[in-house]
């Protein structure tokens, strides 16, 4: 039997039979892993410096994140589509076609906004299997099948909407895209930083409590099954520095307008889906196909099923960031969308996404989709040309991908 490395176990019982002692494991630091992390902080840091602090200021904060809801959205979908090794380019055609479904429902035919809103991710879930069949059953290229339905939905969009905008939407569907919670328990002092809404506070406080304990089970959990771990100082650190980035920004929006609707939305989506990727079988069969389809298959994975659902689940996410969209706006209108598919698969890539496919994580995409957002802000706020802000966003996708091909090649060097 083989020994594990030195630095996380001997592997090897006591005469006593007794379980394998645990070598004392040395800090380290996976750039595949924490690189990311990294550079977003490293981003915030560089931008808030040449702003002069505007970047991370309560309002600017606040418009960051809700500006930016729809490629978080489409970059939850994106990431399973792209771990499962295929791409998807008709996210902005689709958010675009079913805004426009939902703005017809509301608008024209005055459906209640809430049935509107599941017939229309009802629509998203159809467009998703259409595209998932010719991709998981009939076996064409998921490139060629979504480029298809980028041209397709788009001409569908303005044959929906008669090449005009439709609009206004119903206050409830503006609240989600662009509303706030209200103050129920009025505001707290915060000494020279004003008051902040006390259930905004309240509700940072528990995820901070609900994410450290999660952290501490999981810890726990690998420790009982002789796992490798951070040293605990390491482990408390890294718990303490999300946890007061986590605080930072929730003060900020309770300083503001409170929380975000559309907020909370991301987050149940982000715990939802992260769940699904590291707890369910049906994420572990994502990772697997991606990972080695031929294995997959021979070990029993239904991929052309899985395949199929996470195309319909692609479609259902779309068309959330449609409505989100056409609300934000309060119109659907035939440019919606325009270009959201690839700011979505740049955000999974940038958020540590192989390009061949069985690597990835949620909060990683989300992650590569808030480093889009802040330099598209941070940009803004210091007046630099469209030109500039593409030319940086292309350059940090292409070294996002060249970091994710070096770090591969120097694993398989090292043999780690």
């Amino acid at each position: 039997m083989s020994t594990a490395s030195a630095d996380t176990i001997t592997g090897v019982p006591d005469e006593k039979g007794s379980p394998p002692a645990r070598a004392p494991r040395r800090i380290s630091f996976n750039p595949r892993q924490s690189g990311i992390y990294v550079a977003f902080a490293l981003i915030v840091v560089l931008f808030s410096i040449l702003t002069g602090g505007a970047l991370l200021e309560p309002q600017n904060i606040s418009n960051l994140i809700v500006q930016n809801s729809y490629v978080l959205i489409l970059a939850i979908g994106m990431i399973l589509i792209i771990i499962a090794g295929h791409i998807d380019l008709s996210a902005g055609s689709v958010v675009a076609l079913t805004g426009a479904i939902s703005a017809v429902l509301m608008v024209n035919v005055g459906m209640a906004w809430p049935l509107a809103l599941l017939v229309t991710l009802a629509a998203g879930a159809v467009i998703g299997a259409w595209q998932g069949y010719w991709v998981a059953y009939f076996g064409i290229p998921a490139f060629i099948v979504t480029l298809a339905g980028m041209l397709v939905f788009r001409a569908l969009t303005l044959t929906v909407l008669g090449n005009q905008g439709i609009g206004p939407f119903p206050d409830p569907v503006r609240t989600l895209a662009n509303g706030f919670t209200g103050g129920y328990l009025g505001n707290i002092g915060l000494g020279p930083l004003g008051g902040a809404d006390l259930v905004s506070l309240l509700v940072g406080v528990l995820a901070i409590g609900g994410a450290v304990f999660t952290q501490w089970r999981k810890r726990t959990a690998r420790l009982n099954y002789l796992q490798e771990v951070d040293p605990l100082p390491m482990f408390l650190l890294k718990i303490a520095a999300a946890a007061v980035v986590v605080l930072f920004v929730v003060v900020q929006l309770a300083r503001y307008k409170n929380l975000p609707w559309v907020l909370i939305l991301l987050s149940v989506l982000v715990i939802g889906y992260s769940l699904v990727t590291t707890r369910a079988v049906f994420g572990r069969h994502i990772y697997a196909i991606g990972g080695n389809l031929q294995a997959a298959t021979l070990s029993g994975v239904k991929v052309k099923a899985v395949t199929f659902w996470i195309f319909v689940n692609m479609g259902v996410l779309s068309a959330l960031a449609g409505i989100i969209v056409a609300g934000r706006l309060n119109q659907a209108g035939p440019t919606a969308g325009n270009m959201f598919e690839l700011d979505a698969i740049a955000a999974a890539f940038i958020g540590g996404a192989a390009v061949q496919g069985g690597v990835g994580k949620v909060v990683g995409a989300i992650t590569g989709g808030l480093i889009m957002g802040v330099i598209n802000n941070g940009m803004s706020l210091i007046g630099a040309p469209t030109e500039s802000v593409n030319l940086v966003k292309g350059f940090v996708l292409l070294a996002a991908v060249a970091y994710d091909v070096w770090t591969k090649r120097r694993s398989r060097v090292t043999g780690s």
